[in-house]
């Protein structure tokens, strides 16, 4: 098994030699788009096979969603990578240059990162939206999906190698681990650091923190979405009701889904039953400290301090009032993850302090905190959301995938 990963590191390396132009990395796109459009009957049947099986072993239905492959999924998979490669290819651009007094002339290129490792589950598409990512951006990525979706990221990967091979480019730019086995995962995280530059898991909690306590690799990713939308006492609290509607019940299994909403204290009486009725009878479930709930006329549950720091990726939402703008950016610090955060008011002095002060990766004014997403950044899609405090921040998307070197040259300067 190790053997076998180690072949799959060595491949990645002697790929990654490959100097590719940005419209040999286009032919090799469009190409796949057309390998999917052609093989949709096949790609939808190998799916079935993963539907069937996940029922069988009593995969939650939320999970079950996440893996069907039908004619409209599909569809977006090939308009992600439409958007892919209508994108700048990111790789060899100059970033900075200057010239220093002493004569040296130094210019800051952008390179690829290397080969990327990406562990991830369910969704199928992260197959096809990962391999599109790192090749447009000069990486070779290495895929470990989870067992559950095994035959449709077989079928999507194998389509991608075979665009590679066509167009004469090493086809182990990409490659699938199909292997089942727990112990990959493992080996992937302590004995690739030869092989592989950076992991970046995508999936549930469970995932990411095996990833985060194994990984003697640098990562790029987030454990939850802690996410919060706060009510300003300066709302328009139709664009309120509106945004929350949204934040919470658009999808409430993605890591942008608002989780906590705060509410100011001096709006209570006006806003709680006209926001929250619109959740409850949306079939939201409502938990509230006791201010809340002393305002709230419908079916509300006591809120514990533990629910604060719940992702509950379900209809559920904890409610919460403030005193004011500082303390609901220190109930964000302090229970958020760093993930989206979104200020609903009406004053842009307020809206301008709640920016600069959460410590959110992304940072909202008057705006869904579902648009937490690659995609709608305008990145063609994403690898992951990452959370941590160095870069990247965010959606990880094309610009993101990117690294850089010095290129410096003088006219035969040498250091006294």
């Amino acid at each position: 098994m190790k053997k076998e990963l180690i072949n799959i590191g060595i491949k990645s390396k002697r790929a990654i030699n490959s100097q590719l132009s940005s419209k040999k990395k286009n032919k090799v796109l469009k190409y796949y788009c057309y390998l999917i459009k052609k093989n949709k009957r096949l790609i939808i049947n190998q799916n079935k096979k993963d539907v069937f099986d996940a029922q069988k072993k009593g995969l939650k239905d939320n999970l079950i969603d996440r893996l069907i492959l039908n004619e409209k999924k599909i569809s977006s998979i090939i308009n992600s990578i439409e958007s892919i490669i209508k994108l700048k290819d990111p790789t060899g651009i100059v970033l900075e240059k200057w010239k220093r007094p002493n004569g040296l002339n130094i210019s800051k290129i952008s390179i690829p990162i290397g080969i990327i490792g990406v562990i991830y589950e369910s969704r199928p598409n992260v197959t096809s939206d990962v391999a599109s990512l790192c090749f447009k951006s000069g990486n070779a990525v290495i895929l470990k999906g989870g067992k559950e979706a095994i035959n449709s990221n077989r079928i999507l990967s194998k389509l991608f190698r075979t665009s590679l091979k066509k167009n004469n480019i090493d086809e182990n730019f990409v490659q699938f681990i199909d292997n089942k086995s727990r112990k990959i995962v493992d080996l992937l995280l302590t004995k690739m650091s030869k092989y592989i530059d950076v992991i970046i898991p995508r999936g549930g909690k469970q995932l990411v923190k095996k990833v985060q306590a194994l990984s003697n690799l640098p990562i790029i990713g987030h454990l939850e979405g802690i996410c919060h939308t706060f009510v300003d006492k300066d709302a328009n609290l139709r664009i309120a009701q509106k945004i929350i509607y949204n934040a919470k019940l658009r999808n409430t299994a993605i890591c942008g889904a608002t989780e906590t909403i705060l509410i100011h204290q001096k709006i209570l009486n006006k806003s709680c039953n006209y926001i929250l009725e619109n959740l409850e009878k949306n079939g939201c479930k409502i938990l509230g400290d006791k201010n809340v709930r002393k305002f709230y006329k419908g079916k509300i549950f006591k809120a514990s301090n533990k629910d604060w720091s719940k992702e509950y990726l379900s209809p559920t939402v904890s409610v919460k009032s403030v005193n004011n703008l500082n303390e609901a950016i220190s109930h964000i610090n302090k229970y958020g993850t760093m993930h989206t955060d979104s200020i609903i008011t009406k004053k842009k002095i307020t809206a301008k302090k709640f920016l600069s002060s959460v410590n959110s990766s992304i940072a909202m004014h008057n705006t869904s905190t579902q648009f937490a997403d690659g995609g709608e950044f305008g990145f063609g899609g994403e690898v992951g959301i990452s959370t941590n405090t160095l870069p990247p921040r965010g959606p990880v998307g094309l610009n993101q995938l990117v690294s850089y070197k010095y290129q410096i040259t003088s006219n035969g300067k040498i250091r006294k």
